[in-house]
C-alpha cells in the first residue's frame, strides 16, 4: 500500500483541514458583523449596503480564478496566499480608512474565502474515501457555518468601537494557515476548471438553475442586510452579534429536516413548500417588533435557514437530472449562476433602500421567493419527478459558501475532458 493510500484510508487524515477552515470561519463571522453595525452606527449606511455585493463580486472572480491558481502554484501555496489576502482585508478595515476602503476590503475578502473554500473541497474530496466522503463533507459545511455563528457572537464581546474586531480576525486566520501548512497530505490535481453552459444546465433542470439563482439572491441578502437592519433599528452590539449566530443554526433546524424529506418527496415540492415559508417569515419579520427580538430570532433562524433549503434542494435536483458526464459543467454553471445572482439582486437593493425604505430586503426576499414558488407550480404541471431509482441522496450544503464539490471530486478534469470529446464526435 502506498503512503498516499494510507493517508487517505483514515478520516483523521482530513482534520487539518476542516481545522483550518473552521478556524478561519470564526474570523469571518466576527467581520460579517463588525462591517455592517460599524459602518450603520457611524452614518455610512450606504457603505455597508454596498459591501454586500462587493463581498458576492469578489466571490464571482475568486471561483474564475481559483482552478488556474491551483494549477499554477498548487493548493498549499495557494491556501498561505488567499490567507493573507483575507489578512489584508482585515487590516484595511483596522486601519480607520474611509468607508470606500471597506467594501474594497469586503471585496477581496470575498475573493480570497471563495479561492479558500475551493482548495479545501478539492482537498477533501481527494483524501476521503467514497465510504465516508459524503458525511466529512456534510460535517465540513456545518463546522464551518456554527463557526461563522460563533465568530459572529464574538464580536458581541469585544467593544465596537475600536479595532480590537479585526484585529482578532488577523490572529485567527494567521492561526487557520498552521494546520494545512503543517499537513502531510499530499496535494489533489487541480480541479476542472470552470466551464459555463447556461443552455446545457437549463435543459438538465430549469428548476434547479432559477432555484440556484434565486438562491444566490436571497442568502447574499438575508446574510448581508439583516445586522444593518438590526442596527438601524436601535438593537444593541451584542443582540445583533446573537441574531447572526441564531441564523446560522437554520442550517439544523430548517434545511437538514426539510432536505431528508425532499429524498422521499418530489424536490419541487420541497421546494415550493420551502419558497411559502420564507414568504410567510418575511411577512413575520415585517410585522415582529424589536422589542420581541426572542421572537425576531426565531423569525430569522426561519429565514436563514429556509435560503439555505433553496439552496441544497435546488442543486440536489439538479444533479438528480444530470448525466455523470455533466456533472462538471452542471457544477461550475450552477456556481457561476449562483455568485451572480448573489451580486445583482444585492446591489438593487443597495441603490432601491435609500427610496424604498429599509425593509426593502425583506420585500425583495418574498418577491424572490413569490417569483420561484410560481415558477415550480408551473413546472410540476409541465415536467413529473425524476425516477426514483436516479436521485441521489440530499446532502448538506450551505449557500455561504460555492458548491465546487462536484469539480473538486476525484477524477473530475478527467470526466470534464471525456465529455467534450464526446459531444464533439457527436
Amino acid at each position: 500500500m502506498t503512503a498516499q493510500a494510507q493517508v487517505r484510508v483514515s478520516p483523521l487524515s482530513i482534520a487539518s483541514i476542516i481545522l483550518s477552515m473552521t478556524i478561519a470561519a470564526i474570523g469571518s463571522g466576527i467581520m460579517a458583523t463588525y462591517v455592517p453595525f460599524v459602518l450603520t452606527q457611524s452614518g455610512e449606511t450606504w457603505a455597508a449596503r454596498l459591501a454586500v455585493p462587493a463581498l458576492a463580486f469578489g466571490g464571482l472572480l475568486g471561483c474564475v480564478l481559483a482552478g488556474p491558481l491551483i494549477r499554477r502554484v498548487g493548493h498549499a501555496r495557494l491556501f498561505a496566499c488567499s490567507m493573507s489576502m483575507v489578512i489584508i482585508g482585515a487590516v484595511l478595515v483596522a486601519a480607520d480608512l474611509p468607508a470606500a476602503w471597506w467594501i474594497l476590503a469586503r471585496a477581496i475578502y470575498g475573493a480570497a474565502s471563495n479561492v479558500n473554500f475551493i482548495i479545501a473541497q478539492s482537498w477533501l474530496n481527494h483524501a476521503a474515501s467514497n465510504e465516508w466522503r459524503g458525511r466529512a463533507m456534510s460535517f465540513f459545511y456545518m463546522a464551518f457555518v456554527l463557526a461563522l455563528g460563533g465568530g459572529a457572537w464574538l464580536f458581541g464581546q469585544v467593544p465596537a468601537d475600536s479595532n480590537l474586531a479585526p484585529l482578532i480576525v488577523v490572529f485567527v486566520t494567521a492561526l487557520s494557515i498552521l494546520p494545512i501548512g503543517l499537513t502531510r497530505l499530499p496535494n489533489p490535481p487541480a480541479p476542472a476548471s470552470v466551464s459555463v453552459n447556461v443552455r446545457m444546465a437549463w435543459k438538465i433542470s430549469p428548476v434547479g438553475l432559477v432555484g440556484v439563482l434565486a438562491s444566490g439572491g436571497l442568502s447574499m441578502v438575508v446574510q448581508g442586510f439583516t445586522p444593518i437592519y438590526a442596527t438601524l433599528n436601535g438593537v444593541t452590539q451584542g443582540e445583533v452579534a446573537l441574531l447572526m449566530l441564531v441564523m446560522q443554526t437554520g442550517l439544523l433546524f430548517v434545511q437538514y429536516p426539510l432536505g431528508i424529506i425532499s429524498d422521499r418527496l418530489d424536490r419541487r415540492v420541497v421546494l415550493l413548500f420551502t419558497c411559502g415559508l420564507i414568504v410567510v417569515a418575511g411577512f413575520a419579520a415585517l410585522m415582529v417588533s424589536f422589542t420581541t427580538f426572542v421572537l425576531l430570532m426565531i423569525v430569522f433562524l426561519v429565514f436563514g435557514g429556509a435560503v439555505e433549503t433553496v439552496y441544497s434542494v435546488a442543486n440536489a435536483h439538479a444533479n438528480d437530472r444530470a448525466d455523470p458526464g455533466d456533472f462538471v459543467p452542471l457544477s461550475s454553471t450552477l456556481l457561476v449562476a449562483w455568485s451572480t445572482a448573489a451580486t445583482i439582486v444585492p446591489l438593487g437593493i443597495t441603490f432601491l433602500a435609500p427610496v424604498l425604505g429599509q425593509q426593502t430586503f425583506i420585500y425583495a426576499i418574498i418577491l424572490v421567493a413569490t417569483a420561484y414558488g410560481l415558477y415550480i407550480v408551473f413546472r410540476l404541471k409541465e415536467r413529473g419527478p425524476a425516477p426514483e431509482d436516479e436521485r441521489e441522496s440530499h446532502e448538506m450544503r450551505s449557500a455561504q459558501m460555492p458548491n465546487a464539490a462536484t469539480m473538486t471530486e476525484p477524477g473530475a478534469a478527467e470526466a470534464q475532458a471525456e465529455a467534450k470529446a464526446q459531444a464533439l464526435e457527436g
